[in-house]
């Protein structure tokens, strides 16, 4: 892939922690990557082995010790409006109502009141759900509420959306129909995606390319070459059940 091309470009990005007893700990070592306009990927691996921290580092979040990020060319080394972040915690904000939060990011913008509250509707209805938009989020589900948050997000129009296992806390019904919003949504803006995720499935249904992280290192990166939209029948094909058990086997868990 040709750097230059890419809206999202990490190279040799190197994070070290430091224990409590004065250890240190390697979170990413030497990881380089480049993505292209409108490719979702996901960022795959198991708990403690770096996805989240290099996500963090892409969202500015985080400063790394060795290595550069550059978004659209330009230096990353602070969050900025070019990527919005949908949060693994839900980061809706309990005093204001539905609407209101997903204008929230226009209204720090300085998007008049009109004109933001136009926008935030239109998100909500595109995320069914017009009705609640005067609604308090303690009068929500789960569900509802990982559809304000992706709603939000997407109205502030950032090229490059980056989301940390926004839907783990969910029940696996629920999980399906919000991976399905934000698959549509993804499909009629044709933003950039970084979705990091633990579970080998979902990176399969919602992906149009796969990065294993593993110890730090990226182990696997490859893309999934199944239909989309995506169903559990694509998944379950030769080609599928190989890329899972391939997938599986760089996570250490086969």
């Amino acid at each position: 892939m040709n750097p230059r091309q890419a809206i999202l470009s990490v190279s040799d990005i190197g994070v070290r922690f430091v224990r409590a007893d004065g250890s240190p700990v390697v979170a990413l070592n030497g990881v380089s990557l480049n993505v292209l306009p409108g490719e979702f990927v996901c960022i795959l691996g198991r708990s403690g082995h770096g996805k989240t921290t290099l996500l963090n580092v892409i969202a500015g979040l985080l400063g790394a010790q060795r290595g550069e990020v550059r978004v659209m060319n330009l230096p990353v080394t602070r969050p900025g409006t070019d990527r919005g972040v949908i949060f693994q915690q839900d980061a809706v904000f309990p005093w204001m109502r539905v609407v209101d939060n997903v204008a929230f990011g226009l209204r720090v913008r300085n998007v008049p009141k009109e004109e933001r509250l136009r926008i935030a509707r239109e998100h909500l209805a595109l995320v069914g759900l017009s009705s609640v938009a005067r609604a308090w989020p303690r009068e929500l589900s789960g569900g509802m509420r990982a559809r304000v948050a992706i709603a939000a997000v997407f109205a502030n129009d950032p090229p490059i959306l980056l989301a940390d296992e926004p839907f783990g806390a969910l029940d696996y019904v629920t999980r399906r129909q919000v991976q399905a919003v934000l698959r549509d949504l993804w499909h009629r803006t044709g933003k950039t995606v970084l979705f990091v995720t633990h579970d080998v499935d979902e990176a399969m249904m919602l992906g149009t390319r796969v990065i294993v992280v593993n110890n730090g290192r990226i182990a696997e990166d490859r893309p999934i070459e199944l239909p989309m939209p995506r169903s559990d029948d694509d998944v379950a094909t030769p080609a599928g059940l190989a890329l899972k058990h391939l997938l599986l086997h760089h996570m250490g868990l086969e």
